[in-house]
């Protein structure tokens, strides 16, 4: 095996983290794509006689080249209102997550989660992403963002506490958390504005991105928008939207028209991340839902 194939063995192996690392810090699985293959472009220019830890190195190499692209996002202004729902990833409920997928959310990114960390600076993201979820050191963390290890420490800091304070903490339950996401399902097809009040928590928070994120608070807010949903869509079904109980809703022509994520926390739907905007759905993998 000459050197050239013997590092394409190697990324190989890695390449589950470093799209794993690039999803969370991008919340977009095209870009994530294209870090990850950046990364590889530059291994493959690299002598990797120079590389004592390539999993460290090649993890560096990719937080690098998206911190560089959501830096370039954000001075372009790409995201209206400062976040948008990221792109979710969708398996059938009824089998499971694939090993791909899972691997992907190996610690359970809901759409939630990633909404917050869009919200996030830059440099925050970086910290947290690569410290809590992927348990890099500040002092590897550090040249990255260009700063002191104690300084990289205090990114990782602030962005913690906007992420505890900003998203709930579902229940562990799937088959309970399935239950409540089908009987708001029942409830929006049969229009029921009793049932549906009675599912969602009083201070339940929606966002739907239809281009710009848009904020519904309150159950009787949220109750009104899903009896408007119902009208609309021909078809829903519940699916595995990042790993939890969701819905996935398509128009009369049989094309998409919503992916729903849903967070459930003492039987109640606390938190809903719809993504609506017709560009965006074409762009995504539905095909494990087709029968």
């Amino acid at each position: 095996m000459n050197e050239q194939d013997w590092l394409a063995e190697q990324f190989e192996k890695n390449r589950s983290r470093l799209r794993a690392v690039a999803y969370r810090m991008l919340g977009s699985l095209s870009d994530a794509d294209d870090a990850v293959q950046e990364s590889w472009l530059r291994l493959s220019r690299s002598d990797p006689r120079g590389i004592e830890n390539l999993t460290g190195w090649l993890t560096t190499v990719v937080a690098r080249v998206s911190l560089n692209m959501l830096r370039s996002r954000k001075s372009r202004r790409e995201e209206p209102q400062g976040s948008h729902v990221p792109d979710p990833i969708v398996s059938r409920a009824d089998e499971g997550l694939d090993p791909e997928h899972e691997a992907l959310l190996s610690d359970s990114v809901g759409l939630a989660l990633l909404v917050i960390l869009d919200t996030l600076a830059p440099d925050e993201r970086l910290a947290f992403v690569l410290h809590d979820m992927f348990a890099v050191s500040f002092e590897d963390i550090a040249p990255i963002v260009g700063r002191s290890p104690a300084a990289a420490r205090q990114l990782a800091s602030r962005a913690r506490r906007r992420v505890q304070g900003s998203t709930a903490v579902p229940d562990t339950d799937l088959s309970r958390q399935r239950e409540v996401v089908e009987a708001f399902l029942v409830a929006a097809r049969a229009g029921d504005f009793e049932a549906l009040l009675v599912i969602l928590d009083p201070d339940v928070v929606l966002r739907g991105d239809q281009g710009t994120l848009r904020i519904r608070r309150g159950a009787r807010a949220v109750t009104e928008g899903a009896l408007t949903f119902s009208r609309l869509a021909i078809s829903a079904r519940v699916a595995l939207v990042n790993g939890a109980p969701g819905i996935v809703a398509r128009l009369p022509d049989g094309q998409p028209m919503a992916v729903m994520g849903f967070a459930v926390r003492g039987g109640k739907i606390v938190e809903i991340d719809i993504l609506a905007d017709p560009v965006r759905l074409r762009q995504l993998d539905l095909t494990a839902l087709e029968d």
